[in-house]
């Protein structure tokens, strides 16, 4: 069986926000076996699973994907947005737009250490989507 919802996530700033209690208490009662995919419906935002233990991991992880790749980079034409548009793009295609996470016993199985983030890429974002595919 395939059950899908959308989960409608505030605007937050800039950075790496942890959302693993967002998405668990949106979720319907999860079945005691199945795959959870989350889906994020933006070019300019990803999701992703990191340490979610010690911020600093957090705070090193944003400082060098700003790093890797900066706004206000000159030879980027696509700046119609500001000039973390395509930075953002770029962020959004190389961190992902979906995660899969296994489900035991009804929960997510998440490792002791993981939780799931949204990576915000743009200085102004806006409510970001993510679609919940359930598996069972």
């Amino acid at each position: 069986m395939i059950t899908q919802k959308e989960i409608i996530l505030p605007p937050y700033a800039r950075g790496m926000h942890i959302i693993t209690k967002i998405i668990e208490d949106q979720l319907d009662p999860l079945p005691a076996t199945a795959l959870v995919n989350l889906f994020i419906k933006h070019t300019s935002a990803s999701i992703t699973i990191n340490e979610n233990a010690d911020p600093d991991v957090i705070t090193d992880f944003v400082n060098y994907i700003n790093r890797l790749i900066p706004d206000d980079t000159p030879y980027f034409r696509h700046i119609d947005e500001g000039t973390d548009d395509m930075p953002s793009h770029i962020k959004s295609s190389l961190l992902g737009s979906s995660i899969t996470i296994p489900v035991k016993f009804g929960k997510l199985n998440l490792g002791m250490w993981q939780g799931i983030f949204l990576c915000e890429h743009r200085n102004n974002a806006g409510n970001r989507v993510i679609v919940a595919t359930i598996y069972s």
